[in-house]
């Protein structure tokens, strides 16, 4: 069957959502049947995205798969993914399975909404990565934060109002900017379609003004530093799915938004506001990591982490450079997977012990050795160890960063050193030491439910340690071309500076000469 004649990415994005509109109609005592109904409908979708990867055509950098179809105006429903946007909706719909399966037992109340907010969820977020126009993205990436936010405001912890009211005001405001944006560049080119953006020419002034409104966007959902206040109490409050969905999906929009926007349509910003860019990333880098170390909460302290690691990921992205850009897009795909799965480690031991202080543990590897080796495993990710997939991105943003600049290298190093520190004296501390707490003593092991939740994320955080290529091969014409156009559109403005330059000069020599 030929994948380009069937409208595949739309049925991928909206499958989930036929799920949670069958789970609407299930009656209140019929929970079984919504969990799996939620879970079937998460593993279909799954395998239908990676028949995308299948088909997908690794030679070509531009848009497969695309619809396209009448809808208001000027704008138009129209999908498709490239080799940047396909490797997200692989990954969304990857986690989300994962996330029915370790609510199994933990959600007992509001199931069938729970399920419900957690398809929609699923809809909106790969509708982010396949829209290829300004509006219908711009509607995916804001309603993606009515059912996160329900998800927190419902089902989180006991400060869960004031988690959730701070995710989503934060959020929202950081948006209004990026919308005004939008409709200044419709006035200007014409039109909405995201790759006829990519193709025009803003003026260098309007350039400046466009970057900073959706600057102000993605620095929120990243999150950059100092605009991330509002992630360590929406993962503190959170469920454990809600805390694996923000850290592995919501925080790789802002990434892919400057991916998608900030460098192919307003490279000559970009250029003048990279600097800014590393500044901050330093700081998320060092300053997090130094929270990290203080931080008394396990959630909490993997948020903390969770920043300092998207600060490779910008710093990466505005290297401009082949290794840099790689680096970052396999940095959010390795902590995608590798900070879920520290969050779902949390969820295991939180689900026994109703606690994640870590003065509440200890000497865990003596009753649950299966989670001390998963969770060995994670944390080696999360410190960048060789053979893990946390080594393979931090090592090409630092490779592209040392091109660009070589002090942002050495000072985003440091945070390597601080990530050992956080990430081992939070292992020793909750695995190692003596099991002398008695409520520690009839904890049991992991159970096949988890497991099976588990066995997955660690074959990918080690597979692609070793073997980053399938990853790596489809990015790499699509990154190819955003590095070449970059380049070519940073040129062509400088020839063009300097012709107006020589113009200017010639036309003061001229001056000078009828003058005398």
């Amino acid at each position: 069957m030929n994948l380009a004649t069937l409208p595949i990415l739309s049925l991928v994005t909206f499958l989930p959502l036929v799920g949670a509109l069958f789970i609407a109609f299930l009656s209140q005592e019929a929970v079984r049947n919504a969990r799996f109904v939620a879970l079937w409908t998460t593993l279909v979708t799954f395998v239908l995205s990676l028949s995308i990867w299948v088909s997908f055509d690794k030679a070509n950098p531009g848009f497969q798969f695309v619809e396209e179809y009448a809808w208001l105006g000027p704008i138009k429903y129209k999908v498709g993914v490239d080799g940047i946007s396909m490797l997200f909706v692989i990954l969304t719909t990857f986690l989300m399975p994962l996330c029915i399966l370790a609510s199994w037992e933990s959600i007992q109340k509001r199931v069938k909404e729970y399920m419900i907010a957690f398809l929609v969820l699923e809809t909106l977020m790969i509708g982010v990565f396949v829209a290829l126009d300004l509006v219908l993205f711009y509607l995916f990436f804001e309603a993606g934060l009515i059912p996160m936010f329900i998800i927190i405001g419902v089902w989180g912890g006991k400060r869960r109002i004031y988690a959730s009211f701070k995710f989503f005001l934060y959020t929202l405001l950081g948006s209004v900017l990026m919308l005004l944006a939008m409709m200044a560049m419709w006035w200007h080119a014409g039109t909405t379609d995201i790759p006829a953006l990519m193709q025009t020419k803003f003026p260098a002034d309007m350039q400046w003004w466009l970057w900073l409104a959706f600057f102000a966007s993605f620095a929120v959902k990243m999150p950059m530093w100092p605009v991330h206040t509002w992630l360590p109490d929406a993962h503190v409050e959170a469920p454990t799915a809600g805390s694996v969905i923000l850290a592995g999906i919501l925080l790789k929009m802002g990434g892919y938004g400057f991916l998608r926007f900030s460098l192919p349509m307003f490279p000559l910003a970009s250029a003048d506001l990279a600097p800014l860019v590393f500044a901050l990333s330093v700081i998320a880098i060092i300053y997090t990591s130094l929270v990290a170390l203080v931080q008394e909460d396990i959630k909490k302290l993997i948020a903390y982490s969770s920043v300092a690691h998207m600060g490779f990921v910008t710093m990466g992205i505005f290297t401009f450079t082949h290794q840099g850009v790689d680096g970052a897009i396999f940095q959010m795909l390795s902590h995608g997977i590798v900070s879920a799965a520290l969050f779902l480690c949390v969820g295991v031991i939180y689900d026994r012990m109703h606690t994640r202080e870590i003065a509440a543990f200890g000497g865990l590897v003596d009753r649950m050795p299966i989670y001390a080796f998963c969770f060995m495993v994670f944390t080696m990710a999360n410190v960048g160890l060789p053979g893990t997939s946390g080594f393979v991105g931090e090592f090409l943003t630092l490779l592209g960063a040392f091109k660009a600049n070589t002090w942002v290298v050495f000072f985003a190093a440091t945070g390597v050193i601080l990530s050992a520190a956080y990430a081992l004296y939070l292992y020793r501390r909750v695995i190692f030491g003596q099991l002398e707490k008695p409520s520690l003593k009839g904890i049991l092991d992991m159970g096949p439910r988890e497991i099976m939740v588990m066995a997955p994320l660690v074959i990918l955080t080690i597979f692609f340690g070793f073997y980053p290529a399938p990853v790596l091969d489809v990015t790499a014409q699509s990154v190819k071309k955003l590095v070449a156009d970059y380049e070519s559109a940073v040129r062509t403005a400088e020839q063009e500076s300097s012709e107006r330059l020589r113009i200017k000069i010639s036309e003061a020599l001229s001056g000078q000469r009828e003058t005398r």
